[in-house]
């Protein structure tokens, strides 16, 4: 993914590690109540990973799928990786696998997004994980959300996401189900007061 090599090579963009919180009026049934976590952002596009949005596969399975783990050892897991919960990540390339994961522990090919989250999207921070010397804090996720030159910032003009920036108990919370509400709360809104106006918390 390009604007992810490019990112690599330079300065934090302006939404790097803030979440997108779609508001009500947000037309596209794919994002309706989602939080997305921005991974890159810059003048060339944005892209970034839905983290409210449960798969069915539980995360052992993805790794007997990809031949990580056999069946046997997958029963094995440390409880720290039979917990993670397997998310999509957006509409683009759902077979593509991303590692959202604290910064205590990182491979080669971790690139950080913020001061303590990087991203990770090789086979080798699955294998950390497998063995219980990952990092503290990980999601995974199948997909990714993605916007072009100037795409996310008239979404975010029109309406269509409100952003904050991102703390790690919200990003890496597995209560799936509360995560949209309990970000709205932690920056002070309530969706049953949510207006039509644009804003930023």
């Amino acid at each position: 993914m390009d604007i992810l090599r490019r990112k690599a090579e330079a300065e934090p963009g302006f939404l790097d590690g803030h979440f997108l919180i779609a508001m009500p009026s947000m037309q596209d049934d794919r994002f309706a109540r989602a939080v997305i976590y921005v991974c890159a952002h810059s003048e060339e596009g944005a892209m970034g990973l839905i983290i409210n949005q449960p798969q069915a596969m539980l995360f052992p399975d993805l790794l007997v799928q990809l031949g990580i783990v056999d069946e046997d050892a997958a029963i094995r897991l440390p409880s720290r990786a039979r917990d993670i919960v397997v998310r999509n990540g957006g509409p683009v390339d759902r077979s593509r696998g991303f590692v959202l994961h604290s910064g205590d522990y990182q491979v080669d090919s971790s690139l950080a997004v913020s001061d303590d989250v990087c991203l990770t999207a090789t086979i080798d921070m699955l294998r950390a994980i497998s063995t219980g010397n990952g990092p503290r804090h990980a999601l995974m996720a199948l997909g990714y959300a993605g916007w072009g030159a100037g795409q996310l910032e008239t979404e975010i003009a029109s309406n269509g996401w409100l952003t904050a920036p991102a703390s790690l108990d919200m990003l890496f919370g597995n209560d799936l189900d509360e995560t949209y509400v309990r970000i709205l709360a932690s920056i002070g809104v309530d969706i049953a007061h949510l207006s039509s106006a644009a804003g930023h918390a």
